[in-house]
């Protein structure tokens, strides 16, 4: 449709103008701006004369029905990310006039769904492009035979994720996808968050913020002034770290072991920071002064260049850039893509239009590999870094318990160490923290509250703890934290590492557990002390019978640790023991096992 200059309230350079952007609007777009205009303080006296009589003559006509005010957001959240940020929108639109539920997955009845008229997914992806834990029963509803169609329904989708799988943000991308095909219309469109989340999860709620707005006409109050609602945090947070002092650095294992486990005590005193048992550590590492030396030389650059690090025009050194503030250590596809359009090199740009070949390549190389193989490139140190991701902070399970330690959080790091492609390489948060990290100095940290590990509210609830390795750590904080609340109920822990001798970490705190009744029953399982390997589930399976009957009383069983491997056979593990003790059927054992997940019976801490 093209605006004519006579019969139009435009001149002619105003309809040109529009005649210019309308074809280009998205649906979102225009619904915005029609609220926009509709919201304006100048709207309601900018009428033409004649509109009363326009209103009167169009008054046969039937209204258009009242789009509802009330939305519904429903978070998939592994780590607690997910569930924060719903929160956070709720609290934004609710201070906008809307009538807000904010509900994990698990807690929302699908049947409910063709109910609901404005939906927000916010969802994680978890592994290789799976739901969280509590978003797998929604997602196979959503996903089944038994979905509605959902042609009222308005919706849109906040999707969390990590470049550096291969199926980056791939629940979210599910979830956007399915409620097209059932008949949803988008409020705004699906935005994809990597691990530096904050900005384009603010920017997508300002999207939802105005397309609802605009529809329902629900606030008179400029749009973009939707970020200012947002609910103000702690002093400390993943945007502000505190920069906590180290206390202690331990080394767990003994002499002869291959590995090595820091236990570290940092002081929160004067952070105001609180957590509970079942809550991470976020951690900001630093690169390896070595590697980002080698890297700079590589490029033939000066190391005291200065980079602009962020929006706000913040000036660093090119060294202390890339040793603080961008990850270097870490291949993705969207980065590898990023760099060849940056530097227009044949070779990648040949090597990133293969799925296979760019998934073998980015598996245990580092940016230092890709400059050596392709470069130097002919790129500015500023040009560079703009194509870098942030430095992700590295999540820790939080071991200690703050009623035990009042002012303190202490964590479990196994040092990551390994060779590929020729190189000796290392994990950046744990080499830092095994190698270059004393007692006095300081590392930036929040706390990360995750809501989907938690203890049971009733303390003579039964727990059942299964964390081999570093896995262990937060079961020692729901030990400390059982231990000063007096918590009568049974608790059983399952522990396994390599050697007895040397890899038995806290074993002296299991033991004056097991002594002071705080513990009431522990099996471990020491792979590499017998010619066949035991591990975790071969100890479940032994005491299956036992194991099952604390079930049947109610217990809650909790699951920390590696998710591809250890996770997975303690899964299947519990689901073969309940078949089998349980007298039932394959499928039977598969839903009593989901339904301790609903009852938040089931909790997993995995990675």
């Amino acid at each position: 449709m093209q605006l004519q200059v006579t019969n139009s309230p435009f001149n002619e350079e105003q309809a040109e103008l529009l005649n210019r952007l309308l074809p280009t609007l998205t649906e979102s777009q225009k619904i915005w701006l029609t609220g926009f205009l509709a919201a304006s303080p100048s709207a309601a006296v900018s009428a033409p004369s004649a509109a009363p009589a326009a209103a009167e003559a169009a008054a046969p006509a039937q209204a258009a029905p009242a789009v509802s005010k009330d939305v519904t957001i429903l978070y998939g959240s592994q780590t607690g990310n997910a569930q924060r940020l719903s929160q956070k929108a709720g609290k934004t639109l609710e201070s906008k006039g809307f009538n807000v539920t904010v509900s994990a997955m698990s807690d929302f009845k699908p049947n409910n769904l063709k109910k609901v008229q404005n939906l927000l997914i916010v969802a994680s992806t978890h592994g290789e492009g799976d739901p969280p834990d509590n978003a797998i029963t929604f997602h196979e509803f959503l996903h089944g035979k038994r979905a509605p169609k959902l042609d009222d329904l308005r919706f849109s989708v906040l999707a969390l994720g990590d470049s550096s799988y291969e199926f980056f943000c791939q629940t979210g991308k599910e979830f956007d996808q399915r409620l097209e095909e059932l008949g949803g219309e988008r409020i705004a469109p699906r935005v994809d968050c990597d691990l530096d989340f904050d900005e384009p999860a603010a920017e997508w709620l300002d999207s939802v913020v105005n397309g609802l707005s605009a529809a329902s006409a629900a606030s008179a109050a400029p749009a973009q002034e939707a970020s200012n609602a947002q609910d103000v945090e702690s002093e400390y947070s993943r945007t502000n770290p505190f920069r906590a002092e180290v206390l202690e650095s331990i080394n767990l294992n003994g002499r002869g072991s291959n590995k090595e486990t820091r236990h570290i005590e940092l002081s929160l005193e004067g952070s105001g920071l609180t957590y509970k048992p079942g809550d991470a550590l976020g951690i900001y590492p630093e690169n390896d002064p070595k590697l980002v030396d080698e890297l700079i030389a590589a490029f033939g650059w000066n190391p005291d260049e200065t980079v602009t690090i962020n929006k706000q025009g913040d000036v660093l050194s090119l060294r202390n850039a890339l040793l603080k503030h961008y990850e270097i250590t870490v291949l993705t596809k969207p980065l590898l893509e990023k760099i060849a359009q940056l530097t227009g090199v044949d070779e990648l740009h040949e090597l990133i239009g293969d799925s296979e070949k760019v998934k073998a390549y980015i598996s245990g190389r580092d940016l230092l590999d890709v400059v050596q193989q392709f470069g130097p490139f002919g790129v500015s140190p500023q040009d560079f870094v703009n194509v870098l991701r942030k430095m992700p902070a590295r999540l820790y399970s939080i071991a200690s318990s703050l009623e035990a330690n009042p002012e303190e959080v202490h964590v479990t790091i196994g040092a990551v160490r390994y060779n590929a492609n020729g190189r000796d390489r290392s994990g950046v948060c744990s080499i830092l923290c095994a190698e270059r990290l004393e007692p006095g100095d300081m590392l930036p940290v929040y706390i990360q509250q995750n809501d989907n590990f938690k203890l049971p509210q009733n303390p003579e609830t039964p727990v059942i703890m299964i964390g081999p390795g570093t896995g262990v750590a937060p079961f020692r904080s729901f030990m400390q934290e059982r231990e000063e609340a007096g918590a009568e109920g049974k608790a059983w822990m399952f522990f396994g590492d390599q050697h007895f001798v040397t890899d038995f970490l806290y074993q002296t705190e299991w033991q004056k557990w097991l002594a002071d009744g705080v513990l009431t029953k522990m099996d471990v399982a020491f792979s590499r002390d017998t010619a066949e390997k035991v591990y975790v589930q071969h100890r479940m399976l032994e005491n299956s019978k036992e194991l099952f009957e604390w079930l049947q009383e109610g217990a809650a069983v909790y699951v920390c640790g590696d998710e591809k491997n250890m996770a997975h056979d303690v899964h299947n593990t519990l689901i073969e023991i309940v078949e089998k003790e349980g007298n039932m059927s394959r499928e039977q054992a598969e839903q009593y096992i989901t339904d301790m997940q609903q009852q938040k019976r089931y909790q997993r801490d995995v990675y």
